[in-house]
């Protein structure tokens, strides 16, 4: 059997949206390989607990969306997070993988939670990025007391030193426009990451750019084209 991919999307969105409409899957699929694309809990059409104590489990559930074998792995924004949470944990789990939308803020020391404030009324209405969550929040199919409690879940205090456990082949992709970025700190943290800086692309863009798409598949060996 062909080695599976596993598609994690990332806050306020859902694997229909950030993988399946851009044409991710059907891609991956074309290349004979077989997809794993959960919904994060309190996304899409998973179950969407209000209590924030439920959402400690979000790696776990998606672990258990793992098979034996090793998997290619494909992480966006908050999902790459997750991804790079569980190679460090369950390293004989993946072979190469791919995280986009996140970069050096993974390291920042964040004081409060500007997006929990947004969602919840009390953000700065000037702050384009996280009144854009709130939007993406309050869409159709999404429910917003859930997100807020997935973005209350407890933060990992990432440092470069945690990531050189992951030997894995990484791509590490984000436009040069992503608040999240640059790229290069978690790049040079990884012990074997590449990075792909793109031109004029911001965070919420990121997933439909073609060119993330073609060189994330051509990494992890499954480009059709």
């Amino acid at each position: 059997m062909a080695k599976p991919v596993l598609l994690v999307h990332g806050f306020t969105t859902s694997a229909a949206r950030t993988w399946q409409e851009p044409g991710w899957i059907d891609l991956i699929t074309e290349a004979g390989r077989p997809v794993l694309a959960p919904d994060l809990l309190g996304h899409g059409d998973a179950p969407k607990p209000h209590d924030v104590a439920a959402y400690d489990e979000v790696e776990n559930l998606v672990a258990a969306e793992l098979p034996d074998g090793p998997v290619d792995a494909i992480g966006y924004s908050a999902g790459a997070a997750i991804v790079l949470s569980l190679a460090i944990e369950k390293p004989d789990r993946f072979d190469r993988i791919v995280v986009g939308g996140i970069g050096g803020s993974l390291f920042d020391e964040r004081q409060g939670n500007p997006i929990l404030d947004a969602l919840e009324g009390r953000g700065d209405e000037n702050n384009l990025v996280n009144m854009h969550f709130k939007s993406l929040a309050e869409s159709d199919g999404n429910d917003p007391k859930a997100l807020a409690a997935f973005i209350q879940r407890p933060r990992v205090g990432w440092t470069p030193q945690m990531l050189q456990s992951i030997t894995n082949p990484v791509l590490v992709v984000i436009g040069d426009q992503d608040f999240a970025g640059p790229g290069e700190p978690l790049a040079e943290a990884l012990a074997n990451g590449e990075l792909l800086t793109l031109r004029g692309v911001d965070h919420f863009g990121l997933p439909k750019a073609f060119v993330f798409l073609e060189r994330a598949l051509d990494f992890i060996g499954a480009a059709p084209f």
